[in-house]
C-alpha cells in the first residue's frame, strides 16, 4: 500500500505545492488592480456570454420547468442572432433527455452533474451507473465532485481511481471535476487536488458546486490556473477551467477572465477551455451588452 501511495506523492513532487495563502492573496490583488480594467469591455462581455453554463439545480426542478428553461436558449438564438449563445445547459441527470428533446440550438452542450452531486458520498458503482444513464439520455458533458473527504484524509489513490473510472465511462465526452475549493481551505490543498484531478483524467477542473460556502474565489481560481499551466508545461495536455458558484456580478466574471488571460494566456480564451457555471450571470451580461436591463433567462 505504501508503495502505491508513493506514486501520487511522486506526481505531486514535480509541482510546486508549497504555497503561501498570503502570497496568493497579494498576487490576486495585484492582477485585479492592474489588469481587470482593460478587460471591462463589450467584446469581453460578449465572449463571456458564450462561456456561460446556464445551470438549474433546484429541488423544485421538473420536466416542465427544465423544458421552459431550454426553450429560452432556443428563443435567445432567434432573438439575438448576432450574440453568442450559451456554451452549455447544466441539469441533473434525470433531465438530460428533456433537454436533448427540447434543445434546437447547434453547439450547446448538455452537461449533467453526476456521481451523487453535490456531496459525492456514494458507492462508486452508484456514481458510475448514474453517469452512464446520464450519457445514455443525452449528456455530452459530466460534472462530478471529487471525493473531498477522502482527499482530506490523504487517500489520493481512491480519489484518483474514482476520477479515472468516471472518465472511462465518459469516453470522448468531457469530464469536469469539481474540487469544492471552499472545503479544501488552503492554496496548498487546492493545488494538490488540481494536479491529482488532471492526472486522473479531468478534462476541466471546476471550483465549486455552489452548494458549499465559500464557493468560487479569485484566489482558488489563481491557484487552479497555475496548476493547469504547470500541468500543461509538464505533459502537453490542455485542461479547461470552470469557476462556478458565487458568480453574482459581471465584474466577478471579468475578474475570472482576467486571471485566466494573465496565467494561461490566449490559448484558453475560448469557450472550449473557459466556462462559467452560473444562471444569474447570463441576464446581467446580456443587460450590459445590449445596454438595457433584461431578464431574458
Amino acid at each position: 500500500m505504501a508503495e502505491r501511495m508513493s506514486k501520487y506523492d511522486e506526481i505531486l513532487s514535480k509541482y510546486n505545492t508549497k504555497l503561501s495563502d498570503e502570497k496568493v492573496r497579494e498576487a490576486v490583488k495585484r492582477i485585479i488592480a492592474e489588469r481587470v480594467p482593460e478587460n471591462d469591455t463589450t467584446e469581453v462581455k460578449k465572449f463571456l456570454m458564450g462561456s456561460v453554463e446556464l445551470t438549474t439545480l433546484k429541488t423544485t426542478d421538473s420536466d416542465v420547468s427544465v423544458m421552459a428553461f431550454t426553450e429560452r436558449v432556443n428563443k435567445f438564438d432567434n432573438t439575438y442572432p448576432d450574440l453568442p449563445h450559451v456554451a452549455t445547459i447544466c441539469v441533473y441527470p434525470c433531465f438530460a433527455e428533456v433537454v436533448k428533446e427540447t434543445l434546437d440550438v447547434e453547439g450547446v452542450e448538455i452537461a449533467c452533474v453526476s456521481g451523487s452531486f453535490p456531496s459525492s458520498q456514494a458507492l462508486l458503482e452508484v456514481k458510475i451507473a448514474e453517469t452512464a444513464l446520464a450519457i445514455k439520455d443525452g449528456a455530452t458533458e459530466i460534472d462530478m465532485v471529487m471525493s473531498v473527504g477522502k482527499f482530506l484524509s490523504g487517500d489520493y489513490e481512491t480519489v484518483c481511481d474514482e476520477i479515472s473510472e468516471m472518465k472511462q465511462v465518459c469516453g470522448e465526452r468531457k469530464l469536469k471535476v469539481i474540487l469544492e475549493t471552499g472545503c479544501l481551505k488552503t492554496a496548498e490543498n487546492i493545488k494538490k487536488a488540481s494536479i491529482l484531478a488532471m492526472y486522473a483524467g479531468a478534462d476541466y477542473i471546476k471550483t465549486s458546486t455552489g452548494k458549499e460556502s465559500p464557493a468560487a474565489t479569485p484566489e482558488a481560481a489563481y491557484v487552479m490556473c497555475q496548476a493547469i499551466k504547470e500541468y500543461y508545461d509538464e505533459t502537453g495536455i490542455q485542461v479547461g477551467f470552470k469557476p462556478a458558484g458565487g458568480l453574482n456580478t459581471v465584474m466577478d466574471a471579468i475578474i475570472y477572465y482576467t486571471i485566466v488571460k494573465e496565467i494561461l494566456g490566449e490559448k484558453w480564451l475560448t469557450n472550449q477551455w473557459l466556462r462559467l457555471g452560473t444562471s444569474r450571470l447570463a441576464n446581467l451580461l446580456l443587460s450590459e451588452v445590449i445596454g438595457e436591463e433584461t431578464k431574458f433567462f
